[in-house]
């Protein structure tokens, strides 16, 4: 089973749309060849821009707030023991990718691979929605 940690972008591309692989992969939560991982710090940044764009999407605070405990009812909940910032450029993808490490997460899946350009050096790898829905279509 691989572990992922979502970046906020994810989780806003699949609100603003049922088409793309963003949708697909949020569709597919409780899917036993991958799992979420989220620390205190995600799950907050998750509620806090989905919250503030929710009316873009058609959607209620009640609503973000039933998708965020659908993300965390499938998740792995990590603590955090030890911070790396600043590692990325963007504080909000340092948080991401703490909560990569704190979960031994083998992927981060995001729009903005480049941001985590040092999450190789922890044996993460970055892949777009739909680079990661490739890989578990080859899986046996």
């Amino acid at each position: 089973m691989y572990q992922i940690v979502l970046d906020t972008n994810v989780l806003v591309a699949a609100m603003r749309s049922r088409r793309g692989a963003s949708y697909r992969l949020l569709d597919g939560l409780g899917d036993d060849r991958w799992r979420p991982n989220v620390t205190v710090a995600i799950v907050l940044e998750y509620e806090a821009v989905l919250k503030r764009d929710c009316g873009e999407f058609g959607l209620t605070e009640d609503d973000i707030d039933d998708v965020v405990d659908a993300i965390c009812s499938q998740a792995g909940i990590h603590r955090l023991y030890f911070r790396w910032r600043p590692v990325a450029s963007d504080p909000d993808d340092d948080l991401v990718l703490e909560g990569a490490i704190a979960s031994r997460s083998d992927f981060i899946i995001t729009f903005n691979k480049r941001d985590f350009s040092d999450s190789e050096r922890f044996g993460i790898r970055c892949l777009t929605p739909k680079e990661f829905l490739i890989l578990l279509e080859e899986m046996p």
